[in-house]
């Protein structure tokens, strides 16, 4: 497989920062409007902050991090630093995959479930317990959620822990004996 050039690779690069800064700026926007619903006094507020979270959910959350998770694909593959050469590119896969499936199996279906209690119960919705539970999940898995993703981004700047320590048999070419 071609190698990137440099220019290709910074280009490529830029947008898996791109994308990473996007999903971290707007999960730390959400775990700020989900905490915002415990001081609503308005059932149509209530609606609309709901109804905001679902949006940043669909339409930024979600392409962000995929497009994270494609970007630094490509950059492994492309690039010498591969899949599995680096212990912080190893950490960096495993948290990626990690909260993108917790996001999908929880977080995602928790805003989905709080948009449509709020749309009929309006401000009686914080007194039903599913919307309470589910607007707990979405603020403190939030809360978790944005420390890891600012991890990943802490790991791909410090890059920390180095190359794997590769078997002697791994690292040698094979020759053929001489008889």
């Amino acid at each position: 497989m071609k190698r990137l050039t440099v220019k290709q690779r910074n280009w490529l690069l830029s947008f898996h920062i791109a994308f990473g800064g996007i999903w971290l700026g707007t999960a730390l926007c959400m775990v700020l409007l989900a905490w915002n619903n415990r001081y609503t006094s308005n059932g149509d507020e209530l609606y609309t902050i709901n109804r905001i979270l679902k949006l940043l959910d669909d339409f930024v959350i979600i392409p962000a991090a995929n497009l994270s998770l494609l970007t630094g694909g490509l950059l492994c593959w492309l690039t010498a630093w591969g899949f599995f050469k680096h212990y912080w590119v190893i950490t960096k896969w495993v948290a990626t995959i990690t909260l993108i499936t917790v996001g999908t199996i929880w977080l995602g279906p928790w805003v989905n479930a709080m948009t449509a209690i709020s749309a009929t119960d309006r401000i009686k919705a914080l007194q039903n317990p599913l919307y309470v539970f589910d607007n707990q999940g979405v603020f403190y898995g939030g809360m978790v959620q944005t420390a890891f993703v600012l991890a990943i981004v802490v790991i791909s700047v410090v890059k920390p822990w180095g190359k794997r320590k590769v078997k002697q048999e791994e690292q040698k070419p094979a020759t053929v004996s001489e008889s």
